[in-house]
């Protein structure tokens, strides 16, 4: 391994606190015997008022008239606002514009709040909000991408990424397909759901309790509604009960609904959004509208493509220019195109905004790739895998459409790994014989790989700071910009700054998140909590190390060199000194003991004129091999094994990174087998409670459920050589959909990719394995024709 940064030395190799190690996460106990506190736990103040919304019940139309007489005059109601009502800004906009906080004259989609009701308990909230009396001009919605792209109506300007010349190389090619996909979307349905609490001070200012992914944008944007400046508005965050993006940018409407009302009232307020609400008011993953036409030559090497990607933004803009530039960026998956046009088209649509999921939009790329590659597999009459392996980056074609070079040579030994501790070789000849014998039960099988870039796109947002104090006593307090969502974030990031410090990691303690400790945070999102916070930290690790140990080498007469922090000691010339005794001396000498700390991902950047850059540090990537087995009468199917091998570079907590790959998984298929996210003709969420939206259960984690880390460091000077394990997970799964359409191809002998939906549901595996024998029994008529 290459020598680290000497800004970023690791402790003596000698140091139990250098090993990497398996810890719980810092909160497993209180999570088991339930002293881990979330919003909703903390005891409610005798004053406090719920907030309840009436909500629009119609896709588009213009609000004629409204009469809140009734809800005014309710029970326990004690106060109800309007747009007019809020004192500074409604527009709460995370970037762009156009997210009020309360609708104005015209609503956009079934479900936007128009009014606001504070009652003395949530019950008494909801029954007031239904006596209000609104009446409205119904005007056209619209509630599908392809509409929107056939009327140009986009929330953000259409964007182009380009490399040669596809067109040409198209059409010059040996073969050439055309298809298109539509990719429905995903409900987060994190356990704990949208909640905030806030609390007016004396100053006029406010202190939010938020369960959000993002506090110092829930601080700017109460701070804007209350019209204060920053420094009046606190934002503080322990931990989120399962955020998967939906918190990014959606938790911060409920901490200013909650800001406007104590401000108003002069006392705590909660807004704890019910889960029913929750499903229609907040945005989803984005469904996507995918089109692609490639050509390749008699090996099914690729020599063009042309991918459009077409996002169903919903009404306004939210984070999806981001999301649908990730899903370009995430075309290629892990494959050279060669020559390629991608074009990502921002939907606006009639429904609500969607938002940021686990992936930003990647999945939706690499799924269509991923379809494409299986099309051209069955055309040739090859195995999907040896279509991939070609294609992979490797060799001297290591360019990515967008101008990046991906420098590690990972997937090609990965895979080549994976495929060989799964028998992949092996069982593909098992299953095909299966196949023929059995006439009601077929089994399907895919490798697919995932090449997932880790940075944020928005260059500004890769910075982070931390903040930590020793204290007297050898005890260490850690706060950094990162949020828990139970990831294993803080887990993590205090392991990092034992380690660096050279102590046990009993010694740390981490706390909330709060913007009065570190400012000006970026979201805890696009899998880069530990790489941004956690060299945030050491980077305050070293300052106060270093003034540790010039002051030991004066104080002892050594060189700097004779002094080092190791095995939760202070050894100077190898003579050890208990470290909270050494702590008690630095202080009585005056040595500072606290210390902020920053970073910011270097090498990065993307030229939008040019559609060209690196927008990603590195790349994580991983592999995954699923086996399915369905019934052909009912579409009905079973995952029964699945084998992973992922790239977490050189791991600081194996067991937490495993955990989030198994988590990711099983998220994943869920998005892409059981979670269908549905809309009715006139804009209002059909999948709107647990009773009609399916998420992943025990009982569909796989029996065989084998999960193994690649074993090589990060080339880049990442924390510890480690890589980035929240995201690219989630896209392991698209196995398991290649392998469910593996299944319903080998009823035609392979010689047909049927269509297969996502998510592919027992009824859509149904269908696709009906295309599959409709397809098997027309070649054989016109076998039969032609022998006649």
């Amino acid at each position: 391994m290459r020598k680290l940064p000497q800004s970023f030395a690791e402790p003596s190799k000698s140091s139990s606190a250098d090993k990497k190690a398996s810890l719980a996460h810092e909160s497993a106990l209180k999570h088991v015997v339930g002293k881990a506190q979330y919003l909703d736990d903390i005891p409610e103040w005798p004053n406090m008022l719920h907030v309840a919304t009436g909500m629009s019940v119609h896709a588009h139309a213009k609000i004629t008239s409204i009469d809140l007489a009734d809800v005014v005059a309710a029970d326990d109601v004690i106060d109800v606002i309007v747009q007019t009502d809020i004192p500074g800004d409604a527009d709460i906009s995370p970037v762009f514009t156009g997210d009020v906080l309360l609708a104005g004259d015209t609503v956009h989609y079934v479900g936007q709040p128009i009014f606001a009701v504070a009652a003395r308990t949530f019950e008494a909230a909801k029954r007031a909000v239904k006596l209000a009396k609104i009446e409205y001009q119904v005007l056209p919605p619209l509630l599908h991408p392809r509409e929107s792209v056939e009327q140009s109506d986009f929330v953000m300007p259409t964007h182009k990424m380009s490399m040669g010349d596809a067109e040409q190389a198209i059409k010059q090619a040996a073969h050439k397909i055309s298809a298109d996909m539509y990719i429905r979307g995903q409900e987060h349905f994190y356990l704990e759901g949208q909640i905030s609490i806030a609390l007016p001070n004396e100053d006029g200012g406010m202190h939010v309790l938020s369960s959000s992914q993002h506090p110092s944008e829930v601080q700017k944007l109460v701070a804007s509604v209350l019209a204060v400046p920053l420094n009046k508005v606190q934002t503080e965050v322990r931990r989120m009960g399962g955020g998967f993006g939906g918190k990014e940018s959606q938790a911060a409407a409920l901490s200013c609904m909650a800001a406007v009302f104590a401000k108003r009232n002069q006392c705590p307020v909660k807004y704890r959004m019910p889960r029913q609400d929750d499903m229609v008011q907040t945005g989803k993953r984005h469904d996507f509208w995918n089109q692609y036409n490639v050509g390749f030559d008699n090996e099914g090497k690729l020599a063009g493509v042309s991918l459009e990607l077409a996002g169903m933004c919903g009404c306004t803009t939210d984070l999806s220019d981001g999301i649908v530039d990730r899903a370009m960026f995430h075309a290629d998956n892990a494959y050279y195109l060669n020559n390629a046009d991608v074009i990502g088209y921002r939907c606006r649509t009639n429904t609500v905004s969607n938002t940021a999921f686990r992936g930003f939009g990647g999945p939706k790329g690499m799924l269509t790739t991923e379809a494409m590659l299986d099309d051209i597999a069955r055309k040739l009459g090859k195995d999907p895998l040896d279509i991939r392996k070609i294609n992979l980056y490797q060799g001297d074609n290591t360019e990515t459409h967008y101008g990046q070079k991906v420098e590690e040579d990972v997937l090609p030994h990965l895979i080549a790994q994976l495929e060989e501790s799964s028998n992949y070789r092996e069982r593909r000849e098992q299953i095909t014989a299966f196949n023929k014998s059995s006439k009601w039960l077929k089994k399907g099988l895919a490798l697919t790989p995932v090449k997932f870039g880790i940075s944020f796109t928005s260059k500004h947002l890769n910075q982070a700071g931390a903040l930590i104090h020793v204290y007297t006593d050898g005890s260490i307090h850690l706060n950094h910009g990162g949020t828990e969502m139970g990831q294993g974030l803080y887990t993590k990031v205090a392991q990092v700054v034992a380690r660096g410090f050279g102590v046990d990691y009993q010694r740390i303690m981490i706390s909330a998140a709060r913007t009065d400790k570190v400012p000006n945070t970026s979201p805890t999102a696009a899998s880069a909590g530990t790489d941004l916070n956690g060299m945030a930290a050491l980077d305050a690790v070293n300052k106060i190390k270093h003034n540790l140990i010039e002051f030991a080498a004066e104080h002892y007469q050594v060189k700097p060199e004779q002094v080092s922090i190791r095995d939760d000691k202070v050894w100077i010339d190898d003579k050890p000194i208990a470290f909270e005794e050494f702590i008690k001396l630095a202080y009585m000498n005056r040595i500072s003991l606290s210390s902020t700390g920053f970073y910011r991902t270097p090498k990065i950047g993307y030229d939008r004129a040019s559609a060209k850059g690196r927008p990603f540090f590195y790349f994580a990537n991983g592999a995954s091999v699923s086996e399915v087995i369905v019934d052909v009468l009912t579409g009905e199917y079973k995952v029964t094994r699945v084998d992973i091998l992922h790239d977490v570079g050189d791991s600081i907590n194996p067991a937490l990174d495993i955990g989030q790959i198994e988590g990711g998984f099983v998220q994943g298929m869920g998005w892409l087998t059981t979670e269908e996210l549905l809309w009715d003709e006139k804009g209002k969420i059909i999948s709107n409670s647990p009773a009609n939206y399916k998420i992943p259960t025990a009982t569909d984690v796989p029996e065989h459920f084998n999960v193994e880390l690649f074993n090589r460091p990060n080339q880049e000077d990442n924390v510890y050589y480690s890589k980035a394990v929240g995201e690219p997970p989630l896209m392991l799964p698209i196995s398991v959909w290649c392998a469910l359409r593996d299944a319903c191809a080998s009823v035609c002998d392979y010689t047909f990719s049927p269509p297969l939906a996502a998510p592919a549901t027992a009824e859509k595996v149904y269908e696709c394995m009906q295309a599959a024998i409709a397809h098997a029994r027309n070649d054989a008529g016109n076998q039969t024709s032609k022998s006649i």
